[in-house]
């Protein structure tokens, strides 16, 4: 590995990242083709938060936070730090004192494939983090990684200046080139999911709203009056 931070990586567009962000992680995934899921490990410090930026990736030894203080520097408003360890980590690389830091320069949040600490102050300062596990144990700073190099988490490459969306439902990250397609995407998602929604109120079945009648019989669905059963206890 070479140890190297790459400065200045093409972001994607803060405004069409930030829409992303408020139409959330399952629309964004479905958008998309059902891609980019980071999958159910990464789960919320703490519950409610919905957060999208543009990834800052860090590269990191695991039990050894050293390129987690590099990458703050390279963060700037709008970013959200992605961290990923070289093999597999439970530390807690990741606490209060780095989210005070990160919040300071308007950063949005971190995912981590690793451990994280301090949920309870994470919580009171409503800096949102998504991590594999929770953890107190703490980490050491002597080992080189690397900063805004590609890496992989969940079985998904994430690129420095991609989109990361999360939110209680999980992590799903859109190629920075991407963006703008996705976007378009997951807004006709909503217009036609509003459409649908309106409809279920108004007594519409999904059953009808979606075609499935004739599918399902079609697989051999029946329907059989009660009466009509000769042994109700074993239809």
């Amino acid at each position: 590995m070479r140890n190297i931070v790459v400065t200045g990586p093409p972001r994607a567009d803060q405004d069409l990242v930030r829409r992303l962000g408020e139409l959330g992680t399952a629309t964004v995934h479905e958008a998309q083709g059902r891609s980019g899921f980071l999958g159910p490990a990464f789960r919320p410090a703490w519950a409610g938060a919905r957060r999208a930026g543009t990834a800052v990736t860090a590269l990191c030894w695991p039990g050894d936070n050293t390129m987690i203080h590099v990458a703050v520097e390279q963060c700037q408003a709008g970013d959200l730090l992605v961290v990923a360890t070289t093999s597999p980590s439970t530390d807690g690389l990741f606490g209060e004192l780095f989210a005070t830091a990160l919040q300071t320069r308007g950063v949005r949040g971190v995912v981590l494939g690793c451990g994280v600490r301090d949920v309870a102050e994470l919580r009171e300062l409503g800096f949102p983090a998504w991590s594999t596990t929770v953890s107190a144990q703490g980490t050491v700073k002597a080992t080189l990684g690397a900063v805004n190099v590609p890496i992989v988490l969940g079985g998904q490459r994430i690129r420095p200046g991609d989109a990361v969306v999360a939110d209680d439902d999980g992590v799903v990250v859109v190629p920075r080139t991407e963006v703008p397609a996705v976007h378009r995407a997951a807004e006709a998602r909503i217009a036609k999911e509003e459409a649908t929604r309106a409809a279920f109120r108004a007594g519409e079945l999904g059953l009808d709203r979606y075609g499935m009648r004739e599918r399902l019989a079609a697989q051999g669905l029946e329907y059989v009056a009660w009466s009509d059963l000769d042994d109700p206890d074993n239809p």
